[in-house]
């Protein structure tokens, strides 16, 4: 028999909690919670005004009952709370809380101490793992119950009902921009935007979130009348009290939410005004009848849906649980910080110079807050130094400034403070002639011109279009922030497709940007850039990277979203030499999903990404050498599984590396459910790429990296040999650059024509998938000499030769690595030419290539960014681990010869049906046996491989196998 009871557990276990949770309303043992049944008793209650209350019930090792009981409290209702019991935690104390001998304080003591294990059950029916039970502390189960409280179906209905009723108000101004044209432009320069649809429905979702904001408020400050009185149905005069209601807020504070709002609605004509005011009033109630208390999250959700030049600035929302997922992991790096300790805390200094809608600096906010109360601080007495001192935000976007004030000011709405520091930066054309680009003039400074402040009423600034806007000097010194945090714009100069076919530099292409001031603030860009780690062709997320390090301080935390191609794009080299020679104690998370839709960790961007925290080394320490790489089965579906993804990844234990063999990586447990697995990879200070990202089976991984350094490990077996292996620049030449072909004279000395089986010039430049089942191809075009280019058209063809490379490789669709023409012909933009100085080389080259091994390391080399495809470049292609073809005897050069002309003409599947594929199956026994002269056991072992690697997500991209696909041996 244990000597505690299981109420003098529970009771500690409550006391334990409200001391971590001072703001919550925390019971235990109490019969008097539950309304309908006062019988009834949970065993801890936790609740908050404007949450959904979560019920804690708790038995001993094995606590057989306890999903009973935690199922029997769902739906239940509480005494002075509106809402119902949502969702219920089981928890279940190990032998050492019943044998803890003493008083409460003992018992305490030992639940501090002690790992506990758990799981949700929530009033859908869903349960959280899916399987088995977390592990966590006390200060954890507090986290949990706090994220628990904010059920996210309900919150996904609010935002619905938000966007609906904004809609339908930006439709009357859709009309009015229509009948009367000089009001709506007035507006979109109130937001420094241009007067389209999209600005119209902005300006919409800022009243709103101030009329919702004004919901919440009511009530906490005498001077602000409820919003029913202000613009209800009963209201004659709506426009004229609202802004009145508006001024006397003002007075109090909350200028970031207020002053803009205040602003649009003057401008509104008064026949139209009321209209609004009536339809988002009725927005409004409906969003505070879905019950849901953080009400300034929900224009933050919706914000991304609204901006006008996302499709140029290429900013995408953060999703809320990725914003946890990545402040969590990030705070968790922080070192030196006495949580309790308010003054401590109010030194910080985090930043995010993109910041958008506020959502990773809301994040760290509620991280921090967490921490510091966890440790028996008080929150809210933390919120004015956190918004005055602590949080820094700029952006280029006036309404983005409006959502992150609004957000921020939400976490504590009933505290005033004096001024905070969130900037809109200047970007574009300026008054004095000049062009500036936004918060990148900091790479060059520390202090920066801000366009306006809505922050500090002192300035009495509001909007773009106030007289008395102002421009201020802020001061954001180098080198003094201890988290740098930050999703930036991807956008790159040098895209020339879709949506930015006709600019000239897409980075600077927004609010209508001319073509001279696109290439004035691309020439701004070159100059700041100096000693910096951008490049063009990474885009401009890397002139972020570059500010965030420029800012941080020794020992300081950098967390980024980035594109997946920071892993391993050549452009990203720089950035990697950065992280590789100055930083520590890195982590790098990506997603292993075949869904399209599900590989980033923004909302909409249809593209890979990935997270990077690491910690810039003090002069103590020695650089990063190595790096903790994650690759998560799926991005973090809601608060809960953040946290406990960012628990399982920060929890210090043995990780196994990738030179360790192919038995695959850590397994990452949520419960009993797999939720990736992670591995530890060597990081070098040339930034040389990152290429463990993006993988759900680390053996290959594994496998790939031993090949690159000339041995042949292969998952299922510790046989090892020797294969040499070298850079595929060291075995041949490639071939020109296309625009060195065909570019604006005088660079190309080519035009590029239709094919023709008499070309003199012959050149296999495009895919066309009939074109490429075979490994031998015909040249899809001819290039025509350009009158007066015919000596340097010479000199070029020399360098024609028969194998191509492909460098935009579609695994699930294309069948080829690398191709070989009948007669010699020039490369193009997908195929460039490869040359070898023996003949024979072309052949071996070609049969490695489509191998599996040779699919396996184009593939781990590659840039995986989109499902289902691999990209390089001419450049970086150079650096390709391929089979060291000067290393073969003269036997085996006839011998490749001999297999090409045998299996030449074959007909080979899509590479993402290698497995399945009888005819790359010969070719994998003729490369492994015949041409390297490896058994059948090797052979084997590298089919079963490619049923591996086809299995992963990057490969298949989501396309469903064909039901006669069958594996081929």
């Amino acid at each position: 028999m244990p000597r505690q009871t299981e109420p003098n557990a529970n009771n500690a276990l409550g006391e334990l909690l409200q001391r971590m949770m001072p703001d919550w309303e925390v019971h235990s043992e109490s019969t008097q919670t539950l309304s309908d049944h006062p019988g009834r008793h949970p065993d801890v209650l936790i609740a908050a005004p404007g949450r959904s209350p979560v019920v804690v019930e708790a038995e001993y090792e094995p606590a057989a009952g306890v999903e009973k009981d935690s199922s029997a409290r769902l739906g239940l209702r509480v005494q002075g709370h509106p809402g119902t019991v949502e969702a219920a935690i089981a928890v279940r104390y190990p032998k050492a809380v019943g044998d803890a001998a003493g008083d409460a304080y003992k018992v305490r003591q030992v639940l501090s101490e002690t790992r506990l294990s758990y799981y949700v059950l929530h009033q859908d029916g869903s349960r959280f793992p899916d399987s088995g039970w977390l592990e966590g502390s006390a200060s954890d189960l507090a986290d949990l119950a706090q994220q628990e409280s904010i059920p996210q179906k309900a919150v996904e209905r609010a935002a619905d009902t938000l966007e609906r009723g904004i809609d339908q108000a930006a439709n009357q101004l859709d009309d009015m921009a229509v009948c009367r044209p000089s009001i709506t432009p007035k507006v979109a320069g109130l937001l420094g935007m241009s007067d389209v649809p999209q600005t119209r429905r902005m300006a919409c979702a800022i009243i709103a979130n101030a009329m919702v904001f004004h919901q919440r408020i009511a009530g906490m400050h005498p001077e602000v009348r409820p919003l029913r009185l202000v613009c209800g149905p009963d209201v004659a005069d709506k426009q004229g009290k609202t802004i009145a209601a508006w001024e006397e807020v003002l007075k109090i504070n909350y200028w970031p939410i207020f002053a803009i709002a205040r602003d649009i609605l003057e401008q509104l004509p008064g026949r139209t005004a009321p209209s609004i005011l009536r339809e988002l009033f009725e927005t409004a109630q409906k969003v505070a009848d879905t019950g849901v208390d953080s009400a300034h999250d929900l224009t933050g959700r919706i914000f991304q849906r609204l901006i006008a030049d996302r499709k140029y600035l290429a900013t995408f929302y953060t999703l809320p649980s990725s914003a946890a997922l990545l402040a969590r992991l990030a705070v968790a790096k922080m070192r030196g910080i006495d949580w309790s300790d308010s003054n401590d805390i109010g030194r910080l200094r985090v930043g995010d110079f993109a910041c958008g809608t506020g959502a990773l600096l809301s994040a760290v906010y509620e991280q921090v807050g967490s921490r510091h109360e966890r440790a028996g601080g008080n929150a809210t007495a933390l919120h004015p130094v956190m918004m005055e001192e602590v949080l820094y935000g700029c952006d280029v976007m006036p309404s983005a400034i409006h959502i992150t004030g609004s957000t921020l000011s939400g976490m504590r709405p009933n505290v005033g403070y004096s001024q905070s520091r969130l900037y809109t930066m200047p970007y574009g054309r300026q008054e004095d002639g000049t062009v500036k680009i936004g918060s990148l003039e900091l790479l060059q400074s520390s202090s920066a011109l801000t366009l306006f402040n809505t922050s500090d009423p002192a300035m009495r600034t509001g909007s773009v279009g106030e007289e008395t806007a102002a421009q201020i000097n802020v001061d954001i010194p180098d080198g003094t922030f201890d988290l740098v945090i930050m999703n930036p714009p991807f956008t790159r100069n040098v895209t020339r497709e879709g949506a930015y076919a006709d600019t000239i530099a897409a980075a600077f292409a927004a609010f209508e940007a001319s073509e001279t001031d696109q290439r004035l603030m691309a020439k701004r860009m070159e100059r700041l850039k100096k000693d910096t780690c951008y490049h063009g062709n990474a885009g401009i997320a890397s002139a972020f990277a570059a500010l965030a390090h420029k800012k941080l301080k020794l020992g300081g935390v950098l967390a980024l979203v980035l594109p997946l191609s920071a892993a391993n794009g050549l452009a990203w080299q720089r950035f990697r030499q950065v992280l590789g020679s100055q930083y520590t104690d890195m982590t790098v998370l990506t997603i292993a999903s075949g869904d399209n839709n599900a590989l980033s960790f923004s909302a909409d961007t249809g593209m890979a990404e990935l997270l990077v925290i690491a910690r810039k080394a003090e002069d103590a320490e020695a650089s990063i050498g190595r790096g903790h790489f994650v690759s998560l089965r799926s991005r973090a579906r809601g608060f809960a599984h953040a946290s406990s993804l960012a628990m399982n990844v920060s929890t210090p234990k043995q990780t196994r590396r990738i030179e360790d063999g192919p038995f695959g990586g850590t397994p990452l447990m949520i419960g009993d459910e797999s939720e990736g697995e992670s591995l530890v990879a060597p990081v070098d200070k040339e930034g040389n790429a990152w290429s463990a990202v993006r993988l759900s089976d680390y053996s290959i991984a594994q496998t790939a990296f031993a090949l690159s350094t000339s041995q042949l490990w292969l998952p299922g077996s510790s046989y090892q040999s020797e294969l040499k292996m070298a850079d595929l620049s060291d075995v041949c030449k490639l071939g020109s650059y296309h625009l060195d072909l065909i570019g604006p004279s005088p660079r190309g000395p080519f035009d590029k024509m239709g094919p023709s089986p008499t070309a003199t010039y012959p050149s296999l430049w495009n895919h066309d998938a009939k074109n490429e089942t075979r490994m031998i191809c015909q040249p899809d075009s001819q290039l025509r000499v350009r009158s007066g280019m015919e000596t340097k058209a010479a000199a070029v063809w020399v360098t024609a030769s028969r194998s191509h490379i492909n460098l935009d490789f579609r695994f699930n669709s294309q069948p080829l690595a690398a191709a070989f023409t009948g007669r010699e012909s020039m490369g193009g933009r997908a195929w460039p030419n490869v040359r070898f100085a023996d003949g024979r080389f072309d052949c071996a080259f070609t049969l490695w290539m489509n191998s599996t091994l040779g699919l396996l390391m184009h593939w781990w080399h590659s840039n995986r960014q989109h499902n289902g495809r691999g990209t390089t470049t001419i450049r970086n292609v150079e650096s390709l681990a391929v089979l060291d073809l000067h290393a073969l005897s003269d036997k085996q050069r006839r011998t490749s010869v001999a297999i090409f002309d045998e299996l030449k003409d074959l007909e080979f599947q899509p590479a993402y049906l290698t497995d399945a594929d009888p005819n790359r199956a010969l070719l994998d026994r003729r490369v492994i046996c015949d041409l390297l002269g490896f058994g059948e056991e090797v052979y084997v072992l590298v089919r079963r491989l490619a049923a591996k690697w086809c299995a992963e997500p990057s490969v298949h991209g989501g396309k469903p196998r064909p039901e006669n696909a069958r594996f081929a041996v």
